[in-house]
């Protein structure tokens, strides 16, 4: 008995300190990059509300790009992890080297998009005119960076699940805090009371910004010999592993673009619903990420860990670990949750709004206290503990039933059918996490996520 509490207890301080050495930074880049969201939302706002509307629905796309690179970044992180328990840094080689093709390929397809046809773009998220031509200036001075995002994103992915959570975050963390020195600069001192070159500066400072973090990630690849930016002709190990790349990441990416394709279907909703409740949605979104660093720590930590305890074929600590995780993500939910009600009076305050845009924010935030304890809870087993256990499906059929079968048409009804309160309409939009929450923990307790994925190339060198 004595012998089995020492053993847990060991396995408790263990599992603390790595956790934690993995949260902390990813938490600090999670909250450095939601802070460069409110900084453009917030110093934009204080010249303008439309161009702060429009830069946030011109967001979208970035987003809808996003979306890519975090399935491709969730298959490298599923990947990488498990080998990096196995300590195969051959086949982590490999994966990147997949994964960059894969991204850089989307981002290209989006620069292409958004240089072209930014107001064709623009239009499906609103039909102001006004917001229409300001967010295709921002589309078309942005779309740079998207060509830089492809390679940073993945390369920086990998050596975070390689428990370098520390570099990663220190890049990412560099580059955003220069967005928001440059953006400042451009807004407040260069530009100031003029929305179009406002507009034009910041996506000049987002292109900036990430292609110092594209020249960073190259800069470290080039000293790392283990893991490399470049593109190699495939080999027979990496055919192998292609297969095993599209096996997993091909449902996490699913699972984000119907995720995500719903969130951006509710942005249109929104968009074409009140002019100022996109920009009450505006702040609120940048506020609940704010919030919520913590809570995407803990799934991102989490993941890397569970995927090393499976890579060693560490069942019980990986069991161990997924019971604590979701401890710790119900007491970040509520911490977050409590951290926007006590801001919600500094935010009101802070914020160019009219007053009907400020009433909707309130009703907002309110609700997004609550959401936070569910989004936090998911995040870590949906998108964190499974996907790393090699069960990404899970994620993709219960964001297709909760997101496209129950909160889509609910909210085009209550929208544009029942026409009702904006601040309602937001409560209905945010229920997906309540609906996914009791499925979530479920899905949790069954165990069926703990797998091993890896294999052993041996055989084909």
């Amino acid at each position: 008995m004595i012998t089995e509490l020492r053993s847990e207890n060991e396995f408790d301080h263990n599992f603390n300190r790595d956790l934690f050495t993995l949260v902390l930074p990813i938490a600090l880049q999670n909250l450095i990059s939601a802070a460069v969201i409110s900084a453009d939302v917030i110093i934009l706002g204080m010249i303008n509300q439309s161009a702060m509307a429009a830069v946030s629905l011109a967001g979208q796309i970035t987003f809808v790009l996003t979306l890519f690179y975090y399935g491709f970044s969730t298959g490298v992180g599923i990947q990488t992890a498990q080998y990096w328990g196995k300590k195969d840094i051959g086949s982590i080689g490999n994966i990147l080297d997949i994964a960059l093709i894969f991204s850089e390929s989307i981002s290209i397809l989006f620069f292409l998009l958004s240089v072209s046809i930014p107001e064709m773009l623009m239009s499906m998220f609103t039909n102001d005119s006004e917001l229409i031509r300001y967010g295709a200036i921002f589309l078309r001075t942005a779309a740079v960076s998207y060509l830089a995002m492809g390679l940073s994103q993945m390369y920086l992915s990998a050596i975070k699940s390689m428990e370098k959570a520390g570099v990663s975050a220190a890049i990412s963390s560099f580059a955003l805090i220069l967005t928001i020195l440059l953006d400042t600069l451009t807004v407040l001192v260069l530009f100031p009371g003029q929305p179009e070159n406002a507009i034009i500066g910041v996506g000049v400072s987002t292109v900036i910004a990430r292609l110092v973090e594209l020249g960073l990630c190259l800069l470290h690849s080039k000293r790392n010999n283990n893991v490399r930016i470049h593109f190699s002709r495939p080999n027979a190990i990496e055919k192998i592993l292609f297969k095993d790349f599209m096996k997993y990441t091909l449902p996490v990416q699913a699972n984000y673009l119907v995720w995500g394709g719903a969130l951006t279907l509710t942005t249109t909703i929104i968009g074409h619903v009140d002019s100022d409740m996109v920009a009450a949605n505006s702040i609120t979104s940048a506020v609940r990420n704010l919030a919520t660093v913590l809570c995407s720590g803990v799934a991102g930590g989490g993941a890397v860990l569970i995927g090393k305890y499976l890579g060693k074929d560490d069942l019980i600590s990986a069991r161990k670990a997924g019971d604590r995780l979701n401890i710790y993500a119900f007491f970040f939910g509520v911490m977050a949750g409590i951290t926007i009600l006590i801001s919600k009076p500094l935010i009101l305050h802070l914020v160019n709004l009219n007053n009907t845009a400020a009433d909707y924010l309130n009703g907002m935030l309110i609700i997004s206290a609550y959401y936070c304890v569910g989004k936090s809870i998911n995040s870590t087993n949906i998108g964190g503990i499974f996907p790393a256990g090699g069960d990404p499906q899970f994620g993709f059929w219960t964001d297709m039933i909760v997101m496209w079968g129950i909160v889509l048409p609910l909210s085009y009804l209550g929208a544009f059918v029942w026409h009702i309160r904006p601040v309602l309409l937001y409560g209905i939009i945010s229920l997906d996490e309540v609906i996914k929450l009791p499925v979530s923990i479920i899905r949790f307790r069954k165990y069926k996520w703990m797998k091993n994925i890896t294999r052993d190339p041996e055989p084909l060198r």
